[in-house]
């Protein structure tokens, strides 16, 4: 039985997928500044503008994650999983997540915070 309460598993998942999101704008940002677009500032503007709701998202985690003596690590890689650590006072669970999974959920993600803008 698990002792960390549900309410902070959304937190958790955010500070597992919000990282990811960064990562994949900013390599995106590069590919679109550096591609032959006729108009390249819209798209910049999309990107930049979903890059700083994500990491205001990511800061209240991280504030949430203070309050409430939780830290999340990341642990074992292999080709079909990820392994991540979530300690939560005195508490620590493990869970892994397929990469697949992830892969997808950051797609959702990502499409949710660009059309919610």
């Amino acid at each position: 039985m698990t002792q960390i309460p549900s309410g902070a598993s959304p937190y958790f998942e955010a500070g597992i997928y919000l990282p990811m999101l960064l990562i994949i704008l900013e390599k995106d940002y590069l590919l679109f500044e550096q591609g032959n677009f006729k108009f390249k500032k819209p798209y910049l503007h999309l990107l930049n503008e979903t890059k700083t709701r994500i990491e205001q998202e990511l800061k209240k985690t991280k504030a949430y994650f203070n309050c409430n003596q939780m830290r999340l690590t990341r642990g074992n890689t292999d080709e079909f999983f990820t392994e991540y650590l979530f300690y939560y006072k005195d508490f620590m669970e493990c869970r892994r997540y397929s990469n697949i999974r992830l892969r997808n959920f950051c797609e959702q993600l990502l499409i949710q915070y660009m059309e919610n803008r």
